[in-house]
């Protein structure tokens, strides 16, 4: 998966800094938990995501940088929220669908 450059310096920011890592694993996986729906979370976090960054903006050197570089018009993180729901949220097992309980079963048996 490729991330565009904000993507980019939020994910190595926050390798950089485990409480921030740490603060954001469990809102992705409380917020997975909750709404029970990968896409659904995406698109939560992809908001999330960018008001982080604005925020960011204003205090870490970094980003306060690509700020004055960069500008702070609008991005998308929607390939940020689906890789850190894929690398940090448990698996969790698929539904089975209904037609699938019933194959191989015989009508009429």
């Amino acid at each position: 998966m490729s991330l565009n450059r904000f993507e980019q310096r939020i994910f190595d920011y926050w390798q950089g800094h485990r409480d921030e890592r740490q603060f954001w694993q469990e809102k992705v996986r409380a917020l997975v938990k909750t709404l029970g729906d990968d896409h659904a979370a995406a698109t939560r976090l992809d908001g999330e995501f960018w008001r982080y960054y604005v925020e960011r903006s204003g205090v870490v050197p970094a980003f306060k940088d690509a700020a004055r570089h960069d500008g702070l018009q609008r991005t998308s993180m929607k390939n940020l929220a689906e890789l850190v729901i894929r690398v940090w949220v448990e698996p969790r097992p698929k539904k089975k669908k209904v037609a699938e309980e019933g194959a191989g079963m015989l009508p009429g048996f």
